[in-house]
């Protein structure tokens, strides 16, 4: 592949005169010219494929042959693990959405009104099952929506040929499935080892992430001087990586923007995993061990927040623990810059136990509640740390650890439910009142598109831009029909015109702008062409056909923006308290049923994953930061809760002691209604533990953790009260006259 460096050969003038005059930015920058080849190659592979698909389904004389091409852009994907996966959920939704289909057409056949009534609720169904479903496999459920519809819109005239109808359908989708595969696995680069490197880059970036604040606290004097000292030492890391800063809140700009990198990062790296272990035998054998270690990762960079800061006031003791661990942490990096640290992680994990061993003796050494605070949670990320590194070296998966499960998010899954089943009932019965003759193609596009964006972020966001992507296809076609298909005499030239056509979408599918239009302009292109063998060219079908479609654009936008919109504050507050829920469920829970910290961590930060994503979608002003850091410190306040039951269920502490922890977790009964209430339970509890006499020096250090727990814990939900509160401004609307509880409370406020 020819990059920048190449030219370096060149005459100094002529190099100069193609750098000043010849050579554009794309091929001057070699991140450009990389992304610019990944595109071009993708789109090759995905014009050959639906050059192949589209050829045997005219040799096999199947119905609808572009069919073959629609199902080639479905399932085309850069990487071959994703294709493979998208493939196999396709044909699985294919032939469930068969089965119904013939089932519906042969119970309901002499009753349009109910058969549209019983579709539009299993298209309802399908909609809040893609919404459920995580990755490709939510295609399963996106083509049994869609398919009962293409399977029996053929047969609307004749319902005898339903069954016909249904063995087309899977034989044309089954073509463009095998011959996508078959191009993709043979002219991709398939390495599925490249994830495993991945995530050994993602550990040693939550490494440096975690020392950089540690190095800063361990050389701060006053509390005020760490935020300058981290951005000092970020901004260094980001003058390296020539990486621009954007504006934040509460950290500097570096801090907030490491973060967010990483946490994208992790983001990506979620749906590689799974498509690597569909591509690798070796990977699906590590899935369950990878998926632990990025959640644990995960987790490890959200636990640093601004409120994490509040745990240790910078004298010399604490910030002796820090400089230890800071140690620890360079010593990390340096054993992870050998290429074959992934295969001998030995020398790392023995230095993550020496550091935890010499935790342990400085816990045993002091009797500080603010040194202990410093040293538990250091403790515990150094666990988190070792525990992920076991988890992404492991060869063998671990049976024996907790399961994540993915979180179910019912309110959204209703409303795309409701939306689908809604627009398929009133497509249908726009076709049964007027007679439109192209109403089949109506109910097809709907059903369709509704469909696809259920497995989107925001259906009503993205349904305009996937109808603007339709409404572009329409005049595209008509140049098609008009200009290209009248001159071919042969297949060469009806391949090469597709193409023409459908480069636009095709193309612009990597750009995340423009990604679901592109998308919808390259589907349903296909969708609204008539090719047939022999072509029969009838402009008055044509023409009813793209105003349908325009129809079809315009009920689309109607019933995602207008008659059922989101309102993402709203689902950004129903979070928010999920969060509360799960902090008052975990803190009630009997000691010896609480939940493995990894599997409550990792539910956890699927909802903050989805309330982030919320917060950039509102509009209005709110504190969208500060309720993400709130959201991070609710994490830490779970740890604390661990941490307590952890040292009344295997500590041995004082009768009065367990009384005293037994009040503090009822008074999270009170979290969502008054949270300072909480805190000043947990306070009491601290006060009447730390009366309790104690002579031994087990005993002591127990009580001593349980009192560090305890005052953190409720440094915590004072800090941040307007999370936890049921009128914090998230919860209550803006124009509601009400006093509303700030999300964070600054420390010297307390």
């Amino acid at each position: 592949m020819p990059t920048r460096s190449d030219l370096s050969a060149l005459p100094g003038p002529f190099l100069q005169w193609v750098n000043n005059r010849v050579a554009p930015a794309l091929f001057a920058d070699d991140a450009r010219w990389n992304g610019f080849v990944a595109t071009a190659g993708y789109t090759m592979r995905v014009f050959l494929s639906i050059g192949i698909a589209l050829f045997l389904a005219f040799v096999f004389q199947l119905q609808s042959p572009l069919s073959a091409a629609t199902t080639v852009l479905i399932v085309s994907n850069p990487t071959v693990g994703a294709m493979v996966s998208k493939s196999v959920w396709r044909i699985v939704g294919t032939l469930i959405g068969a089965a119904i289909s013939v089932g519906v057409m042969a119970v309901f056949v002499q009753s349009p009104v109910l058969y549209f009534a019983v579709l539009s609720v299993f298209v309802g169904l399908a909609c809040m099952v893609a919404t459920f479903l995580r990755f490709f496999r939510a295609y399963a459920a996106v083509l049994t929506g869609y398919t009962i519809v293409i399977i029996a819109a053929p047969a609307f005239a004749n319902p005898d040929g339903i069954f016909l109808s249904a063995m087309s359908r899977l034989s044309v989708v089954a073509t463009g499935i095998v011959v996508t595969a078959c191009v993709f696995m043979v002219t991709s680069p398939r390495r599925p080892s490249t994830v495993l490197h991945k995530l050994g880059q993602a550990f040693r970036d939550t490494v440096l992430h975690a020392r950089t604040f540690h190095k800063a606290e361990s050389e701060r004097a006053t509390p005020e001087a760490l935020d300058a000292t981290v951005t000092s030492t970020l901004e260094k890391q980001e003058q390296k990586a020539q990486s621009a800063n954007a504006a934040f809140r509460g950290f500097g700009s570096p801090i907030y923007d490491s973060r967010s990198k990483l946490l994208a990062n992790m983001s990506g790296l979620t749906p590689a995993i799974e498509f690597a272990a569909a591509d690798d035998p070796d990977m699906q054998n590590r899935v369950r061990n990878l998926r632990l270690c990025l959640s644990r990762l995960t987790g490890l960079i959200v636990s640093y927040h601004p409120y994490w800061l509040t745990f240790s006031s910078g004298v010399e003791e604490t910030r002796a623990v820090h400089l230890l661990v800071a140690q620890t942490l360079g010593q990390i990096l340096e054993l992870t810059e050998h290429p074959d640290w992934l295969t001998n992680a030995t020398p790392l994990s023995t230095c993550l136990h020496d550091a935890l061993k010499t935790l342990e003796q400085l816990a045993r050494q002091t009797t500080s509640t603010t040194t202990l605070a410093a040293l538990d949670n250091t403790r515990d990320a150094l666990v988190q740390m070792d525990l992920a590194l076991h988890d992404l070296t492991s060869l063998r998966p671990d049976r024996t650890q907790a399961n994540i499960q993915p979180y179910l998010e019912w309110p959204t899954a209703l409303r795309n439910g409701v939306r689908g089943g809604f627009i398929a009932l009133l497509a249908g019965m726009l076709w049964y009142v007027l007679h439109w003759s192209a109403g089949p193609l109506l109910i097809i596009y709907t059903v369709a598109a509704s469909s696809l964006l259920s497995t989107t972020p925001s259906a009503a966001k993205a349904s305009p831009m996937m109808a603007t992507g339709t409404v572009l296809a329409i005049p595209m076609g008509f140049l098609c029909h008009a200009l290209a298909l009248p001159r071919i005499d042969g297949y060469p030239l009806l391949w090469l015109s597709l193409c023409l056509f459908l480069l636009p979408g095709v193309w612009l599918q990597f750009h995340p702008r423009y990604s679901i239009g592109a998308f919808g302009y390259a589907v349903f292109f296909t969708m609204m062409l008539s090719v047939d063998n022999p072509i029969v060219y009838d402009d008055l079908t044509l023409t009813n056909n793209w105003m349908s479609m325009l129809a079809a654009c315009a009920l689309l936008a109607i019933v995602f923006r207008v008659i059922l919109p989101a309102d993402h504050r709203l689902d950004a507050a129903r979070l928010v308290t999920s969060l509360t829920r799960s902090l008052q469920k975990l803190a009630r829970t009997p000691y010896g049923r609480t939940e493995p910290w990894v599997a409550w961590e990792g539910m956890q930060l699927q909802k903050i994953s989805r309330l982030m994503m919320r917060l950039s979608f509102i509009t209005t002003s709110v504190d969208r930061q500060g309720y993400t850091d709130a959201a991070f410190a609710s994490l830490s306040l779970g740890r604390l809760i661990v941490r307590l039951k952890w040292n009344a269920a295997h500590a041995t502490l004082d009768p009065q002691a367990h009384a005293a922890l037994a009040n503090a977790f009822n008074a999270f009964a009170q979290l969502r209604h008054n949270p300072a209430a909480t805190a000043l339970a947990l306070r009491h509890a601290a006060q009447a533990i730390r009366t309790i006499p104690t002579q031994e020096a087990g005993l002591s250090l127990t009580r001593d953790r349980t009192l560090s727990c305890l005052e953190q814990a409720a440094n915590i939900i004072l800090s941040v009260p307007g999370f936890f509160h049921d009128h914090g401004p998230i919860q209550l609307p803006e124009d509601l006259a009400r006093p509303m509880v700030p999300v964070s409370v600054h420390p010297a406020t307390q």
